[in-house]
């Protein structure tokens, strides 16, 4: 599941064709408000999103009002300030960061803001920076918003990510179209696997989530002891499941009462690995967009829940300090399920985004693990004590495919089929 904030503003919602595009940015936006964050009346709300997010934001802004909202307020952000930094900033500037940059953030949940993140990041933005100066920049970051992310992990407040097409991000995606095609052809996507281009998508997503609960509350009954993923690509990877463990996917229920999307699109599963009991190699599907770089080729293979080997043949430094963040960041904090039938996959795109690709594909993530995972797992010794992993980072990298398998291991040892070339064998 991807918990981010946004990342690389480089086109506005104007820059799509008009006509339907009008039509689907507004239920887009209603969207967000009624089934992301299903804001209550008399709720606040905070939205993230790059700078020419703006008409996409007004609508939101106007949506959340309609809906009742006690107040909207709006944080831009611009990723090429951050190129600025690591580019021309001095060391100094670089590990610097003002104790309000998290105050806010934390003032903002404790008076109980839902947030709204909007995402459409370039991928390779960072691609020419000294990778050891984003990793400092990262870890400073991650340490300041510490008490942010453990909120955001707790489901303290109702939050939920979505995107936006950028010409940057689209020209990654649709390198041979123009870069007007390539923006319409982006927004076609989101539309549709959000299910925006519907005549009622918040009907369309309650029926998309009565599904996923169906298979939560499947999975929650059997209470495996592991899961094991074997891939055509090489992936033979046994996963261990943290103690008393909680399947989650689709809405969720936040510690507020609030019932929300945190991602939108979603098709995923998840749940907590034990951070001793993985064992065996993962072959990344597809590559990963990690701190502005394209990670591909990753292969690791994990002894006792440790990366014991790792390598990728493009970006590996940069995957190598993600995994030295700390002792936690070593080890997996989710193991998620994707069928090769879900939207994302079924596009036939690469999106070179986490939030979609992780939907197109089963995955595991680096890293910190949601304590919404683990029964009683917002008490952080119920949470170690389950085998739950702690790390300033959470970083999500798909190993599934279509010629997947996937069975539950019970505490007994008995395999029982989950998966079957990429698809459920079991309905819940």
């Amino acid at each position: 599941m991807t918990a981010s904030s946004p990342h690389d503003p480089q086109a506005s919602a104007s820059d799509a064709p008009t006509g339907d595009f009008s039509a689907h940015l507004a239920r887009y936006a209603e969207l967000l408000v009624r089934t992301g964050v299903n804001l209550p009346a008399g709720g606040k709300l905070r939205i993230a999103a790059p700078v020419e997010a703006a008409p996409l934001v007004r609508l939101t802004a106007r949506a959340a009002y309609r809906a009742g909202a006690s107040d909207v307020r709006v944080t831009y952000l611009d990723p090429h300030l951050d190129l600025a930094l690591f580019e021309d900033g001095t060391d100094d500037a670089v590990n610097f960061l003002p104790a309000w940059h998290a105050q806010q953030r934390e003032a903002m949940i404790e008076d109980g803001y839902a947030s709204i993140g909007i995402v459409g990041e370039d991928p390779s933005l960072l691609a020419g920076v000294n990778p050891a100066r984003v990793a400092a920049r990262s870890k400073l970051t991650a340490q300041a918003m510490r008490q942010v992310s453990e909120a955001t992990g707790s489901f303290r407040v109702n939050w939920t990510v979505a995107a936006m097409a950028t010409p940057a991000w689209a020209a990654r995606v649709y390198p041979d179209l123009p870069a007007p095609e390539a923006v319409a052809r982006l927004w076609a996507d989101i539309f549709a696997v959000t299910r925006a281009d519907q005549p009622d998508p918040v009907a369309a997503w309650d029926a998309h989530l009565t599904r996923l609960e169906r298979l939560t509350t499947y999975l929650n009954g059997r209470q495996y002891a592991a899961v094991h993923l074997k891939s055509d690509l090489g992936t033979d990877l046994t996963v261990g499941l943290a103690e008393n463990h909680v399947w989650q996917g689709g809405a969720e229920t936040a510690r507020n009462g609030v019932r929300g999307v945190p991602n939108l699109p979603t098709d995923e599963v998840f749940t907590a690995p034990h951070r001793e009991r993985v064992n065996g190699w993962a072959v990344a599907s597809k590559p990963l967009s990690a701190r502005g770089q394209l990670i591909e080729g990753i292969r690791v293979r994990f002894e006792n829940g440790r990366a014991a080997e790792v390598s990728a043949t493009r970006g590996e430094d940069t995957l190598r300090q993600l995994i030295g963040t700390d002792e936690g960041a070593a080890h997996l904090g989710e193991v998620a399920l994707v069928p090769a039938s879900a939207p994302v996959a079924q596009t036939g795109t690469l999106f070179l985004n986490t939030l979609f690709d992780e939907n197109a594909a089963s995955h595991i993530a680096l890293g910190r693990c949601y304590p919404t995972n683990v029964q009683g797992g917002t008490d952080e010794a119920t949470l170690t004590a389950a085998g739950g992993n702690d790390s300033l980072i959470h970083v999500d990298w798909m190993i599934g495919t279509p010629a997947t398998d996937v069975d539950g291991i019970t505490k007994e040892g008995t395999r029982e089929p989950l998966m079957r070339a990429g698809e459920w064998v079991v309905q819940g």
